[in-house]
């Protein structure tokens, strides 16, 4: 099954050349784009050059543009149908790691462990299975549960951090990354309890250093080779946890705005302040705690409103 999302960062250099290289191209006219310093469109294809250098190309003929136009002319090297080659471990044996709703204020934090194998990553990358900052929330529940099919339960190994229980283990644990640490640790824990024979995490480094992880883990994440690495969504078992994890995040987030009577807003954009301001006044500032991260300033800040 051919890829139809591929995203790159190029040099300037390469950007220039790209933008040489598809000028003569009648299939693609130049269209405008937020942010982007070059966007084509194609019956089947889509190339978006962004300002910061990120390229993402997509759509049905995303993969032969990649093969025939990009790797040869642009980015002078041919990866594409070579990833195992260049990477032996890309499907080896391990498990990966990653959260949904550290920087959401209203929702739980969400963790995930995702163990694969060499089966198992082929067919999550056939599936299409990528970095769920990439997929519309409206197609993560479908991926979601492919991917659940897939991998089964001892494979999957989950932390739900509630907002009652966030704010409860944050005030034990009075920093973001010592918690996130925390949570990733746990779930390398049971999985590794399911799977006792990997003997490989991988983990997006969200910390400056890689020792806030390896102090929150117990005995059988210690003795697991864990990799820290940023970025690390391109690890095809990370890759499975966030789509996993942002599955449970809007779920949830969904449940509790059912419950609130009014929709809770993802992120902490402008709709966030005015929402605390909302529930404040239907249920009174002692229901924060059920549905918001309360260390978030804007909290505060919605709190000391008269």
């Amino acid at each position: 099954m051919d890829k139809t999302l591929f995203t790159y960062t190029l040099t300037p250099e390469q950007a220039r050349t790209l933008e040489d290289v598809t000028a003569g191209m009648s299939a693609l006219r130049r269209v405008q784009a937020p942010y982007t310093t070059l966007a084509l469109r194609g019956p089947k294809l889509t190339v978006m050059l962004y300002t910061s250098g990120k390229l993402v190309v997509q759509g049905k003929e995303a993969q032969d543009f990649v093969l025939f136009t990009l790797e040869p002319l642009v980015l002078k090297a041919a990866t594409l149908g070579y990833e195992e080659a260049l990477d032996p471990t890309l499907y080896a044996p391990h498990m990966g790691t990653d959260e949904s709703g550290k920087g959401d204020i209203f929702g739980p934090l969400i963790t995930v462990a995702a163990f694969i194998d060499e089966t198992t990553g082929k067919r999550l990358a056939d599936l299409g299975v990528r970095d769920s900052k990439t997929i519309a929330d409206g197609q993560i529940q479908k991926l979601a549960a492919e991917i659940r099919k897939l991998l089964g339960r001892r494979n999957c190994a989950f932390v739900l951090l509630r907002p009652p229980t966030y704010n409860r283990l944050y005030a034990k644990i009075p920093n973001v990354n010592r918690l996130l640490a925390w949570c990733h640790a746990r779930a390398i824990e049971t999985l590794a309890e399911q799977r006792p024979d990997c003997e490989r995490a991988v983990v997006d480094q969200f910390a400056k250093t890689e020792a806030t992880i390896n102090r929150a883990l117990m005995a059988r994440g210690r003795a697991l080779k864990v990799e820290q690495m940023h970025k690390a969504e391109r690890d095809i078992a990370v890759a499975a946890a966030s789509v996993l994890a942002r599955d449970v995040f809007v779920t949830e987030l969904r449940k509790l705005s059912e419950q609130a009577g009014m929709e809770l807003p993802k992120g902490a954009g402008p709709k966030v302040p005015q929402t605390l301001a909302a529930l404040i006044r239907a249920k009174g500032p002692d229901c924060l705690p059920d549905f918001a991260k309360c260390h978030f300033k804007t909290v505060h800040e919605a709190l000391a409103q008269p």
